[in-house]
């Protein structure tokens, strides 16, 4: 079985479970969403199945894939044993990193304003 967590880091089939969470939708009425073939889509959806986040149905002709709560459940519960204190840690340093290079948009203004007097 693949790893929820692997399977769910690809941005095309984390994309693919958000559009799953509103509800069951065909391969097509998924592709439709994306700039990618519909077999790419199907390949997709393969490796979230075989990480048991979502299943098939088949519907006459068509395949109707559904998010399995279960799966989903597996993977939070990866996802909060993989978050620990120290990386929250290393958030904290990275907004605040982010906040000393960005001046504030009040002092650009009145740099602005000063400049043109």
């Amino acid at each position: 079985m693949t790893d929820p967590l692997s399977a769910a880091a690809e941005p095309n089939r984390r994309r693919l479970l958000q559009l799953l969470a509103s509800g069951p939708r065909s391969v097509t009425e998924l592709a439709e969403q994306f700039p990618v073939t519909r077999s790419a889509i199907s390949q997709h959806l393969l490796v979230l199945a075989e990480a048991g986040l979502v299943e098939a149905e088949k519907s006459g002709r068509q395949r109707i894939y559904r998010v399995v709560p279960d799966g989903l459940r597996r993977l939070q519960a990866e996802i909060d044993r993989f978050w620990t204190a120290e990386l929250d840690l290393l958030v904290a340093d990275a907004e605040e990193l982010r906040a000393r290079r960005t001046p504030p948009e009040n002092t650009q203004n009145t740099q602005d304003t000063q400049e043109s007097s």
